[in-house]
């Protein structure tokens, strides 16, 4: 195993992560705010599992013996359009699972962390697969009776 990259990777998770369960949290709060009280419950539930995976990742950076940062993010858009946002969480999704493959592979050797990063895996595709098929269904009923189901 490729130590220092799996630290490195497993830092990443951490500092991107984080910054995406408060991008979840905020969203959940202006859905909710719009009245979408589904849309709202489904991106604080989605917050709340990320914030799991950013504990299990720094809590295994610790147990490697690396050291966890806390680092500067970049600033990421806010979308009052649920839509929009759906659309610009399904491209987070499918960026971030190319990049994580590669570091689920390099953790192999390493049991505990492969199980972490192959659960994370997991999630994200699980994620990737809501947003498809809100775009799906989007397509197929309109905005005005995706909108309605979220009511």
């Amino acid at each position: 195993m490729d130590k220092a990259k799996v630290l490195a990777g497993l830092q990443v998770i951490v500092t991107d992560l984080a910054q995406q369960a408060d991008g979840h949290e905020i969203h959940s709060r202006i859905f909710a705010a719009q009245g979408f009280s589904k849309l709202a419950d489904k991106y604080a539930e989605h917050a709340k599992e990320e914030r799991s995976y950013v504990v299990k990742c720094a809590d295994r950076i610790l147990d490697l013996g690396g050291e966890v940062k806390i680092e500067a993010k970049k600033e990421a858009p806010v979308c009052k359009d649920p839509i929009e946002f759906v659309k610009y969480d399904l491209q987070v999704s499918k960026d971030g699972l190319a990049w994580l493959a590669e570091l689920v592979e390099a953790a192999r050797e390493d049991y505990t962390t492969f199980d972490i990063l192959k659960e994370y895996y997991q999630d994200e595709e699980e994620d990737m697969y809501w947003g498809e098929q809100q775009l799906e269904l989007i397509e197929k009923v309109g905005k005005t009776y995706w909108y309605q189901s979220q009511l």
